[in-house]
């Protein structure tokens, strides 16, 4: 069965914030697109006895607590394989158990209590033991904004809600044991009145609210596409990485122009490798120089110490921008002092993310 995003009950963002703020559970999922996978989750200072049965009762999954890099550190925890070092991969560190205050440790009431020794910060290490019954996820700095998972998103919504910066986190599962999947978890979570926000809309927030984009440099530019351009340097102050924008006589927001929104992509831009036809770049120019204004944004994400291994992971991808990367280029955008677009691109789909971000595309142009 297909399921219509619009027709979902899905959450603002806000009221997610707002449930975690008031020490209610709510869900978790990807995206309501596509049938995903969903998680239990409360701030870890809200996850009572009451709250830990629930996700052991009904969840299934494994229950754990997502933590800040800063905290794992303070509490010495080790990741269960130290060669995890690569965001893409969920980092489990050692289980731990309260040192005092728990019996077995596996009751409700001792892992809560386990998780609560673990998120005060006036308990240390010492107040820790290992192995135990709560099992530590470490997050990434930066968040969603870094890694799209649902350890970050405990993480940022507990720090969102003012609340300390941990989660803990259970995975829904169905009864007979396969992880349930997006119409299963909308029914589970209309049943036990928990309200269902993404991911996606969690990082749509953070890159709406939270600037990481800053100009770093600009100097006049002249191709042989056309003159009087401006290169503009940024720099994504989580990642570092550097993102370019040509623009041309950009005088106020409330005019419209075209705009390209690019993702680099070396072989195809520069080594113009083999079937790769199109060259958007070059006709973007065209399209502004005889407009007589608009922007190039280019979108930079070549900082993979392994240029074929960047190759294969585009390939994988289709070269397509990404929910963050429309983002950062919305950033730059307004950074620029644009509004309103004319947004340059082939594509048949429809373009949403950059409305997300108060980017109005009043239309679309082929090149």
């Amino acid at each position: 069965m297909i399921y219509d995003p619009k027709k979902i009950n899905i959450s603002p963002i806000e009221e997610i914030i707002d449930e975690a703020r008031n020490g209610k559970m709510f869900v978790l999922v990807d995206d309501p697109d596509r049938e995903n996978e969903g998680d239990l989750i409360v701030p870890a200072q809200m996850a009572t006895p009451d709250k830990i049965n629930f996700m052991a009762k009904y969840g299934r999954g494994l229950i754990c607590l997502s933590m800040t890099k800063q905290r794992i550190e303070e509490l010495n925890l080790p990741l269960m394989n130290p060669n995890n070092q690569k965001n893409d991969l969920t980092a489990f560190t050692i289980s731990i158990e309260a040192k005092e205050g728990v019996t077995t440790g596996i009751s409700a009431a001792d892992r809560s209590h386990t998780i609560s020794v673990a998120i005060n910060q006036n308990r240390n290490k010492d107040d820790l033991v290992s192995p135990g019954h709560i099992f530590p996820l470490m997050a990434w700095d930066g968040g969603v904004l870094v890694r799209a998972g649902h350890t970050e998103a405990a993480v940022d919504i507990s720090k969102l809600a003012g609340l300390n910066p941990s989660g803990v986190i259970c995975e829904i599962m169905s009864e007979d044991g396969s992880m349930a999947r997006l119409p299963e978890i909308l029914e589970f979570a209309t049943y036990h009145d928990l309200k269902v926000g993404t991911v996606s809309d969690l990082i749509k927030y953070r890159l709406k609210y939270n600037k990481i984009i800053n100009q770093i440099s600009e100097r006049k530019f002249e191709s042989n596409k056309g003159k009087d351009f401006i290169l503009k340097i940024f720099e994504n102050s989580i990642s570092k990485e550097k993102h370019y924008a040509l623009v041309k006589n950009i005088n106020s927001p409330n005019d419209l122009y075209p705009v390209r929104m690019h993702k680099l992509n070396i072989e195809k831009d520069i080594f113009v490798e083999k079937n790769n036809f199109g060259d958007e770049i070059s006709h973007s120019f065209d399209i502004i120089e005889k407009n007589g204004s608009g922007a190039i944004v280019l979108i930079n994400n070549d900082i993979a110490p392994n240029i074929f291994k960047a190759f294969d992971q585009r390939k994988k991808q289709k070269n397509k921008l990404e929910l963050r990367e429309y983002g950062v280029g919305a950033q730059i955008l307004k950074e620029i002092g644009i509004k309103k677009i004319i947004l340059l691109s082939n594509s048949n789909k429809k373009i949403i993310a950059l409305d997300g971000f108060d980017i109005e595309i009043i239309k679309q142009q082929k090149i």
